[in-house]
């Protein structure tokens, strides 16, 4: 067991049809300047190569499969699957920036009562290059996004264990809800200024591909809405 201030970062990575990206998005996490990590890629039932270049990385990387149930359900596996006291989530399609675990694992360690800690993100349109130079005192204000999604998500296992699993019957939108239910429960966050993750728009992104599943927004707000009036009313 790795102590509070060393603590061992499990990365998980889900995996559906992201053949063209998945390498980048694994050599992020092995180019990380923190140790000690382990990766778990899940393939959420891909059609392409992406199980194959993944598998490439074993044993370092560990790879399990499923049929396709959505990134909920793949994320949900990888935590069931990883053993670290720290949970790090990262999209097969998006890179890291080479200090994130580090920053993030810092901020856990200076505060014991913090249980997640965010970032900023930058957009990239497929076919933009990477650049993994630019820090966020050279990136121009719009560049950056204060990145609450999972991708910049850092969390202890034990929070994301008492907040529960992400839901599945969402196809999209089922961060947003999980989010929701931690600070209802009175979960601590904080948003770093740094920049942590480049985060890739294709046409493949989920969001795209699930466009009939946008009512998901409406269903995680009246979510929360029911949970606080229960809440009120005991």
């Amino acid at each position: 067991m790795n102590n509070t201030s060393n603590p061992l970062i499990s990365v998980i990575i889900p995996v559906y049809n992201a053949e063209r990206y998945i390498e980048e998005a694994i050599c992020s996490v092995l180019e990380q300047d923190f140790r000690p990590i382990e990766i778990v890629c899940i393939a959420d039932g891909p059609s392409d190569r992406s199980l194959e270049i993944a598998q490439k990385y074993a044993p370092t990387v560990r790879t399990y499969t499923q049929a396709n149930q959505g990134a909920a359900a793949a994320r949900n596996r990888g935590v069931e699957m990883s053993t670290g006291s720290v949970l790090a989530f990262l999209d097969a399609d998006d890179r890291w920036t080479p200090y994130k675990l580090r920053l993030q694992a810092d901020a856990l360690a200076v505060d014991p009562g913090l249980d997640m800690v965010f970032g900023q993100a930058r957009q990239l349109h497929d076919g933009e290059e990477w650049n993994l130079g630019v820090s966020q005192l050279t990136c121009a204000p719009g560049e950056l996004m204060a990145g609450m999604i999972p991708g910049t998500w850092m969390v202890r296992r034990d929070c994301f264990s008492r907040v529960g699993p992400l839901r599945t019957d969402y196809r999209i939108g089922e961060f947003i809800e999980w989010y929701a239910r931690a600070i209802d429960m009175g979960c601590r966050a904080t948003v770093l200024p740094d920049l942590l993750l480049w985060r890739r728009i294709h046409d493949s992104n989920l969001g795209v591909r699930e466009r009939k599943s946008a009512p998901d927004y409406a269903r995680v707000l009246k979510s929360a809405l029911d949970r606080r009036r229960a809440a009120q009313l005991k």
